[in-house]
């Protein structure tokens, strides 16, 4: 089987030069269009090029010989740690008191919203604690972040991220057109978009749709909400570990809890903290940030390839409404919390 490994490596990194290819294209095909960021964002671009190959494996036979390469878990991970280099916590009192209040309110509801929700249609733990993370802070990257947290399957990251984009595409085009009947100011419009669109990529096209300021409004509310990523993943690991994990009777100790507690989240936070001490040169954060978009480009590639159509029947349809629901009340509290702080605004 080593020589499968060495296969499917190659072949692994073959898909993944693919993927930044037609992600380029579909790049430039948007700034045609006036759209500054692809909306697309490469995770899905990746899934569907390694579902296609998934098949094409199966069909042969080839599947199984090359699933030693196939280390999703390992790019994963060591990309969550690479995050935390442009995740500053400096920047929380960089972006202004409105966008900070408004993502710790939108933030901390949302995810409790949804986490009861999910509750209430019997939803599995790690996909509730996936799915409230991705709906409440930054949509692909907390979803990722969540998801080793809690040590999600990757079935269950696959579909949470789908949801993400399949969902963040329409809300770019729809909310400008809404928030230009309901004659919003730049500044609510821009604080809606950043509180409501879960991509970062289509939070700045609705935002370019709309104007520059409600683009730097919205750019603003994101960045502060992407900076709660590293707080929402380290309290999802120590919940986890002391609760859900727990066996029957079972006293959570200082060594059990440190057992199970997935050591790349302190990884995450360590980096995170240098970063915020000025640590890495504008350069090296630039590097860092692409070898991270490659390694999470590697393991969705992966995720592509190890695809199960029976996993994710398992699944169903209480996700989707799961995620449809904590949607909607997501768009409606945010509205109502961008008009009050940026009310007085522009």
């Amino acid at each position: 089987m080593r020589g499968g490994f060495w296969v499917g490596l190659v072949l692994l990194i073959a898909l993944t030069l693919l993927t930044a290819e037609i992600d380029r294209w579909i790049a430039a095909s948007f700034r045609a269009q006036g759209v500054a960021s692809n909306p697309l964002e490469y995770p899905l671009t990746a899934v569907i090029i390694g579902l296609i190959a998934n098949l094409i494996l199966r069909v042969l036979r080839l599947h199984d010989y090359i699933r030693p390469a196939l280390r999703t878990e390992f790019f994963l991970k060591v990309g969550l740690v690479l995050l935390g280099a442009r995740i500053s916590l400096g920047d929380l009192f960089a972006i202004g008191a409105g966008g900070l209040i408004q993502a710790v309110i939108m933030v901390s509801s949302v995810f409790m919203f949804t986490w009861w929700l999910g509750g209430r249609m019997k939803i599995e733990a790690r996909t509730k604690a996936v799915m409230a993370s991705a709906v409440s802070i930054c949509g692909v990257s907390a979803a990722i972040a969540a998801a080793g947290a809690v040590q999600a399957k990757r079935e269950q990251v696959t579909y949470i991220t789908t949801l993400v984009i399949l969902t963040a595409l329409p809300l770019m085009v729809l909310m400008p057109t809404i928030a230009h009947a309901l004659g919003l100011s730049p500044a609510v419009a821009g604080g809606w978009f950043g509180g409501n669109i879960d991509t970062t990529a289509a939070v700045v096209g609705a935002g370019t749709i709309y104007g520059s300021e409600a683009q730097s409004v919205a750019a603003v509310v994101k960045l502060a909400q992407n900076v709660l990523i590293g707080f929402v993943s380290f309290a999802l690991a120590l919940y986890f570990s002391v609760v859900v994990e727990r066996g029957q009777g079972e006293r959570p100790t200082p060594k059990l809890i440190w057992e199970r507690f997935p050591k790349f989240v302190l990884g995450f936070i360590l980096v995170s903290v240098l970063a915020s001490l000025g640590a890495f040169s504008a350069p090296l954060v630039k590097e860092v940030n692409t070898a991270m978009q490659w390694l999470f480009a590697l393991a969705f590639v992966c995720i592509g390839l190890e695809f199960s159509l029976t996993d994710l029947r398992k699944a169903g349809w209480k996700p989707v409404l799961v995620y449809m629901g904590a949607t909607v009340f997501n768009t409606l509290l945010a509205l109502i919390v961008a008009s009050v702080i940026f009310g007085n605004y522009g």
